[in-house]
């Protein structure tokens, strides 16, 4: 079980640790990304404990305070981070796969270290998929909350425009 650890983490310094330096600013990213979306979640989705009257005021102040530009570019800057999450994502594959070409070219150069030119070969291609698979899931977490947001936003802009006919 050592050996397998020693093996995983032996070409940590060389390619991999281009798949963990990115693999550190994607989560940087989804957690930019999922604090933006949990804001206007808040904002979108205001919830009300009224025990007196006061709350009521407090909360009808709050809901016609919403500018729909501040909206908009709320959704828009989500928007942009959930683009820029997905797309950070789709590259772990390919990243293990470079680092695997990358490794498999060093065999050529240098057939004294078959071995170690193998395994740093399986450990992109490792690194690449585990990543891969974690922020695929972090993907499945925060692509509802996306939508529905999306939702939020158009049923908000939606009825701003319904309210503007009828007043006109």
């Amino acid at each position: 079980m050592k050996n397998i650890f020693s093996v995983i983490f032996m070409n940590f310094w060389g390619y991999d640790l281009i798949i963990f330096l990115a693999a550190a600013f994607t989560g940087f990213v989804f957690y930019s990304t999922k604090k933006s979306a949990d804001r206007l979640h808040k904002k979108m989705n205001l919830t009300l404990y009224a025990p007196d009257s006061n709350a009521w005021r407090e909360a009808e102040e709050e809901i016609t305070g919403l500018r729909e530009s501040d909206v908009i570019a709320m959704r828009n800057h989500t928007g942009k981070l959930y683009s820029l999450f997905v797309n950070l994502t789709g590259i772990f594959p390919l990243l293990g796969i470079l680092g695997t070409v990358i490794s498999l070219l060093g065999l050529v150069s240098d057939m004294q270290d078959v071995t170690g030119n193998f395994y740093g070969a399986l450990t992109s291609t490792f690194w690449g998929l585990v990543f891969a698979i974690v922020f695929k899931f972090l993907d499945g977490v925060i692509s509802p909350e996306i939508e529905d947001n999306e939702k939020s936003v158009q049923l908000f802009l939606e009825r701003g425009r319904s309210a503007e006919r009828i007043t006109l």
